[in-house]
């Protein structure tokens, strides 16, 4: 999707608009108007206060400090499954003995809500940062690996012996025509993923943890009645989201050019 500046000014000012419509139909302490928010989350993120706990040695807010370390986590995620799941996902698509023999497993294991693993991921992983990530690149690592599978396997056999007939070998057809075809669905997974890795996220960090923007919503702002707090918490975890969805189409458009020329 191509974003404008004329587009990204609408879609905020009909997001403030609902939010203020909101705000002023429910009219009580628990949904603060926009304006009540916005200067909350600017100095709550950019405004170190030495009254407050850190949750890293940076020049930050409260709140930006706990945004860095849910990006990292988010971030360390997306990048350890697309290290793993892409490679899987090629061996299965392109080499039929495997696919029969791993696709009875991932039928069963895909459909099931991997968060329902967190309890045990603690215990494994204990309540650090491996404990998110592991989490959420597991989520993703099933998303990107049977999309990958499935483009892999959908290639063009006319292309793939146009260039074996040049001499390359499987390698060469990884590097060159597997991983290169396999990008544009990788990218469309992550697209499709980004919500849920944020929404994994933010119920992992409500367990067992002292930092992170679930942290700082449920247990720094919303168990202390902290409305304002609370929801530029949740503007920031709305932020890291876009974020993340604007890389993912900014690297689409990078390395996907040739479907643009469609």
């Amino acid at each position: 999707m191509r974003w404008t500046w004329r587009s990204l000014f609408l879609g905020l000012a009909i997001f403030l608009s609902g939010w203020t419509l909101t705000a002023l139909l429910i009219n009580r302490d628990i949904m603060p108007y926009p304006w009540q928010v916005i200067p909350v989350f600017v100095e709550k993120f950019f405004v170190a206060d030495s009254q407050t706990p850190s949750a890293l040695p940076l020049p930050l807010g409260e709140l930006g400090q706990h945004f860095v370390v849910s990006a990292y986590r988010v971030l360390a995620a997306i990048l350890a499954a697309v290290v793993l799941a892409v490679p899987a996902g090629l061996g299965l698509g392109q080499v039929k003995a495997l696919n029969e023999a791993f696709s009875p497993l991932l039928g069963i294991v895909h459909p099931i809500p991997k968060i329902v693993f967190l309890p045990v991921i603690l215990v494994l992983f204990g309540s650090g940062d491996a404990s998110k990530i592991f989490l959420i690149a597991l989520i993703l690592f099933f998303q990107i690996l049977i999309v990958v599978r499935d483009e892999a396997a959908n290639l063009r056999p006319e292309l793939i012996l146009s260039v074996r007939s040049l001499g390359a070998g499987r390698r060469a057809l990884f590097r060159f025509v597997y991983i290169p075809a396999s990008i544009p669905a990788v990218l469309t997974a992550l697209r499709i993923s980004v919500g849920t890795a944020v929404a994994v996220l933010f119920i992992a960090e409500t367990y067992a943890t002292r930092n992170g923007l679930g942290y700082y919503i449920v247990v720094r702002t919303w168990q202390a009645l902290r409305y304002p707090e609370m929801y530029a918490g949740i503007m920031a975890m709305g932020i890291l989201g876009l974020s993340l969805y604007f890389i993912i189409d900014a690297l689409e458009r990078r390395f996907s050019r040739w479907r643009n020329t469609e």
